[in-house]
């Protein structure tokens, strides 16, 4: 049984639970605030703000692996959320980490812990949401639609016969059990409509499930319907062409991302950058890939490279796992190193000559018994090499593994000496020689500097120490969202 097959069956399972043993709701108090009737809960917030991000020199932002909001396909993170995130993080110079969770519950907790920065979850702007965080300019809008199952010959019928089979008013709705996500804003909107058409509609509220995984069971037939906002509905139902999304149940509705209400200057500084972007082609360019081409967008997040449909990261899976076994690594770190050097390229030649996957030149990889640089498994056996014989030097002085994994990287990509040199430097002025963040990272980004690479214990002279420092940055966050998707 495939691991899709039993996430499916599990979810159906706890669902069946819900059906018989929980409560069916309709125009009760929605939980996604935690209110009381004295007004909202009072929540402990931490103070950081955009000074406090800039110096740590991350942006942490919640979203869903979803296939607009975020996703990995062959190793490269990707989704509508991600790309502007990230165009947000570069304006303000700090690198962008990711925190996925499937709860929104869990979401603003995260928000409200600060253990996130910005909540990117497409979220609807409502009052009572507003009474919990503070809500960015609305960066597009769109209505909840209803999503339901065709008939089973849908195929052979036509178009009038197929609406009769479908909801196509919201006043059909009373007395029909509609699945949706647990404290979103569908189930507030289900309950207003059950205000507003006079009768009941049986909202089942589902925990931990994200909307694209409601409306894939839809599709299969395993719930009868669910709701979501119309971007979403026509993303999914280019993939599944059982599924009707043309039934609105609200007015045309703001998205936008939320910070905790104290974060001002954060809130300040994404406004201005919202109102800014929306201006340019590159924001067009980014909601025309996931949404307007929903086809191909789909086809990648569905894919088996994806985090959203297989557990596969490159073709090139066992071998990389082979490798690490060798090297002692987890093998995402050694994924995640390779999507660096070359995206999984097997045929990319650099302006240096370096070759193939793991970008190994002629030199290394004959030295490392490697005579076709440009095969998958001679490269990685030549990169993997070359890796075991850095881990060897260094751990002649670093003992701790994890931070050892810092310095091997930093050399396989600038060479030995100059972090040989970013050590001494360390050891010289004062800093531990044996840190890699803020001790010979420090020196190292500053080889580029006169002052610093014609200091007397420098041996390899300049060389332009912000690309390493970057080199083992970007590999150690991508290989953090590798894990949260990935099986080890």
């Amino acid at each position: 049984m495939t691991t899709q097959k039993k996430v499916r069956l599990l979810t159906y399972a706890f669902i069946l639970i819900m059906l018989f043993g929980a409560c069916r709701r309709s125009g009760s108090e929605s939980t996604e605030n935690r209110m009381d009737t004295n007004g909202p809960v009072t929540l402990a917030r931490v103070d950081l703000d955009l000074d406090a991000i800039k110096e740590r020199g991350t942006l942490r932002a919640i979203v869903e692996n979803s296939s607009t909001g975020f996703f990995i396909y062959k190793g490269r993170p990707m989704g509508f959320e991600h790309d502007l995130l990230d165009l947000f993080a570069k304006s303000i110079g700090v690198e962008l980490e990711i925190v996925v969770t499937k709860s929104i519950d869990e979401a603003f907790n995260l928000l409200d812990s600060g253990k996130g920065d910005i909540l990117a979850y497409a979220l609807t702007i409502t009052k009572e949401r507003k009474k919990r965080a503070a809500f960015t300019h609305s960066y597009y809008s769109t209505r909840q639609v209803l999503v339901q199952r065709m008939p089973d010959n849908w195929r052979s019928m036509k178009r009038d016969d197929i609406d009769k089979g479908l909801i196509r008013e919201v006043v059909d709705l009373a007395g029909k059990e509609v699945f949706v996500r647990k404290s979103s804003s569908y189930s507030r909107r289900l309950e207003n409509l059950s205000d507003e058409i006079g009768s009941d509609i049986l909202v089942i509220d589902v925990d931990s499930a994200e909307t694209e995984q409601l409306i894939h069971m839809v599709s299969e037939g395993e719930i009868p319907m669910t709701v979501a906002d119309e971007t979403v509905a026509l993303v999914n139902a280019s993939y599944y062409p059982n599924i009707d999304v043309k039934t609105p149940i609200s007015f045309p509705q703001n998205i936008a991302w939320a910070v905790r209400p104290n974060s001002t200057e954060l809130l300040s500084t994404l406004n201005n950058w919202i109102d800014s972007v929306k201006k340019e082609p590159t924001a067009n360019v980014i909601y025309n890939r996931y949404f307007k081409y929903r086809r191909k967008a789909n086809m990648l997040a569905r894919s088996d490279y994806s985090s959203m449909g297989g557990e596969k990261i490159s073709p090139f899976d066992d071998l990389i796992r082979e490798a690490a076994d060798t090297l002692r690594w987890d093998w995402l770190l050694l994924a995640s190193q390779i999507y660096q050097e070359s995206k999984f390229d097997t045929d990319i030649v650099s302006w240096a000559g370096a070759v193939g996957l793991m970008q190994v030149v002629p030199e290394t990889g004959s030295r490392f018994g490697a005579t076709d640089l440009t095969d998958p498994k001679q490269n990685i056996r030549a990169g993997m090499g070359y890796l075991l014989h850095l881990d060897e030097l260094w751990s002649k002085t670093i003992t701790d593994p994890e931070e050892r994994i810092k310095f091997v990287l930093a050399s396989y990509n600038v060479g030995l000496g100059h972090v040989v040199d970013a050590r001494d430097l360390a050891q010289k002025y004062g800093r531990d020689p044996l840190k890699w963040e803020g001790n010979v990272e420090y020196f190292l980004e500053r080889k580029s500097d006169p002052e610093i690479y014609q200091d007397e214990v420098v041996k390899s002279g300049y060389c332009r120490g912000d690309e390493p420092v970057n080199y083992v940055r970007e590999i150690l966050n991508r290989y953090e969202q590798y894990k949260q998707f990935i099986a080890v």
